[in-house]
């Protein structure tokens, strides 16, 4: 479903299938607030009334009766009402959530990264934290004594290969651009391919190394079927993932600075399970997590033109450019030499068991 632009004014029907930019959400805090605004209520509140006068009726009607109602009852009450309008809520709110459009997202994809690229590795290699470095010195620090050979899953402008240069290494991605970048610096081989039909032969590899790509290759599903295909029993993922802030008030305030700018409270992840739910999610497609990790890097801020790269290395398939620049005037107007950005990352390393386990029915 295609919002409208922001401002526009439409009418809101709330009726049957039909949704608008006020009645539907994709994240949690905007389907809080359709709560909060009483967008659910025309649907919950005559459930609420109807199953908890009847529960009041069944199970507190005879106190209440008798006069002899304690707080306790009224309480008990209170929740025979809440319960079902929680339920129903919920009910409505499941019919209204916005999922990505996945051919729309992987167009957008494709075509940030053949215009702009080697973006997320200009914007990172010169984030660092304390002890680590830049955070592809951290990533690939599992990998250092891989026998090989090393898939780099949607390798971008393969920046893992200067790291790991005497590895047997291969990269995949779609994009030309990044391609092109990768194969100009000698970062090779690389070959173009999807993530979720990867041109590698079955049990082919042993690690997958996964650079802030999971939370935005589509379908999910295939892609970590496709990773459990091509590695071998007892073979491993390493993922680097971005994460939430945490406890950095400083730092929070200055991305939120940028957000509010560009008029969103986060970016429009397709997965964002895949962040800091990795580790969960890569359990539930059989994986034994080893490690889940959580570090906060921080890159210079220290001239207009680099707050203006940040912003540009933004996932932001709706932006308005007047938002963009508007943003990347917020964060520039307060560049100067040691202003620092926090980026937040999830580093997860999950092996595959080393033998698959037997099928209900197979003989032993």
């Amino acid at each position: 479903m295609n919002r409208p632009p922001s401002g526009a004014e439409v009418a809101c029907r709330h009726v049957g299938s039909d949704t608008c930019a006020r009645c539907s959400w994709s994240r949690p805090g905007e389907a809080l607030a359709l709560v909060l605004r009483g967008r659910t209520a025309g649907k919950a509140l005559p459930v609420a009334i109807v199953v908890g006068t009847v529960l009041s009726l069944v199970n507190q009607g005879a106190v209440i009766i008798d006069g002899t109602a304690a707080a306790d009852t009224w309480f008990r009450v209170a929740v025979n009402y809440a319960v079902p309008f929680i339920v129903a809520s919920v009910g409505y709110l499941s019919g209204r959530r916005i999922r990505p459009d996945a051919a729309g997202w992987c167009r957008y994809l494709a075509r940030y990264h053949d215009e702009r690229p080697g973006i997320t590795e200009r914007v990172l290699n010169v984030a660092a934290a304390r002890g680590v470095g830049s955070p592809y010195r951290w990533l690939v620090e599992p990998l250092r004594s891989s026998p090989g050979p090393i898939l780099d899953l949607a390798c971008g402008s393969a920046p893992t290969r200067d790291l790991l240069p005497d590895a047997r290494w291969l990269g995949v991605d779609t994009s030309w651009g990044e391609f092109g970048l990768a194969t100009a610096a000698g970062r090779g081989p690389v070959v173009l391919g999807r993530a979720d039909a990867l041109p590698v032969a079955e049990d082919a590899v042993t690690d997958v190394c996964a650079a802030m790509c999971l939370p935005l290759l589509t379908p999910l599903e295939g892609v970590l079927g496709e990773v459990r295909r091509v590695l071998r029993p007892g073979g491993r993922i390493v993922a680097l993932v971005p994460s939430r802030l945490g406890w950095h008030p400083v730092g929070a305030a200055r991305w939120l600075r940028v957000f509010r700018a560009l008029g969103i409270h986060d970016q429009p992840w397709p997965n964002p399970q895949a962040r800091d739910g990795l580790a969960p999610l890569l359990r539930a497609h059989g994986f034994v997590v080893d490690r889940c990790e959580h570090k906060v890097f921080w890159r210079e801020v220290d001239t207009p033109e680099q707050a203006a790269l940040i912003v540009d290395g933004l996932y932001l398939p709706e932006a308005e450019p007047g938002r963009v620049e508007q943003a990347k005037r917020a964060l520039g107007s307060r560049a100067r030499p040691g202003r620092r950005l926090p980026f937040p990352l999830r580093r997860v390393v999950a092996q595959l068991p080393d033998h698959e386990p037997e099928k209900e029915g197979s003989p032993p």
